[in-house]
C-alpha cells in the first residue's frame, strides 16, 4: 500500500523549464501541420494550457490563438482530486474549428486523457500536444516532450510560490 502524499513523488516544474519544454514542443511541432506543414491556429485547453499554447504560438509565429474550457475535477467539498464526466464551459470559435484539421490543441499535461477524450471528440482531426504525459492518457496525445509515471504530482510554478524553509540541521 502506497501512503505517500502527492509531493512526495512530485516533479516541481520551474517558469524556466515550462518556458524550455513548451519551446521544444514548438520545435517538434514545426512545420507538422497539413498545410504546408502550418498550422491555422492554436487552441489552448484552459487553465493549464495557456502559457504553454502562448510559447508554442510564439515560437511558430501563430497569430490566431482561441480557448477551449473543459471541466473535470471536482472542486468544492469532497476531495480535490476527484474526477467527473469532462464538460465544456467555453467553446473555441466553431467556424475557425470545423472537424479541427489544421488545429494546433495544446495542454500542459495529460494525466487519465478524459479531457482531451472529449475534445477529440469534438475536433476529430485536430493536432493534440501536451508539454507532459501519463502513461493513462497517453493514448490521446499526438505529441508530447516529457513522460511521467502515473503516480507522479506534477507541480506547475502557477500552483507554487517561494517561502522561507529551515535549514535542514535546525534553527541555530
Amino acid at each position: 500500500m502506497d501512503n505517500r502524499l502527492p509531493h512526495e513523488k512530485g516533479f516541481h516544474v520551474s517558469w524556466d523549464q515550462l518556458h524550455r519544454d513548451a519551446r521544444a514542443l514548438a520545435w517538434r511541432l514545426d512545420g507538422q501541420g497539413p498545410e504546408d506543414g502550418g498550422w491555422k491556429a492554436v487552441v489552448a485547453i484552459t487553465r493549464g494550457g495557456m502559457a504553454p499554447a502562448m510559447i508554442v504560438a510564439r515560437e511558430l509565429d501563430i497569430r490566431t490563438v482561441d480557448t477551449i474550457s473543459v471541466k473535470s475535477y471536482h472542486s468544492g467539498g469532497g476531495k480535490a482530486d476527484e474526477r467527473r464526466e469532462a464538460e465544456v464551459l467555453k467553446s473555441p470559435d466553431a467556424e475557425m474549428m470545423g472537424d479541427g484539421t489544421g488545429i494546433l490543441i495544446v495542454d500542459d499535461l495529460v494525466d487519465t486523457g478524459k479531457t482531451l477524450e472529449l475534445v477529440r471528440s469534438l475536433y476529430p482531426k485536430a493536432h493534440v500536444a501536451t508539454v507532459y504525459a501519463k502513461p493513462q492518457g497517453r493514448p490521446m496525445v499526438h505529441t508530447f516532450i516529457t513522460e511521467v509515471s502515473q503516480d507522479t504530482w506534477i507541480f506547475f510554478p502557477w500552483d507554487m510560490a517561494l517561502q522561507y524553509v529551515e535549514p535542514y540541521r535546525g534553527k541555530d
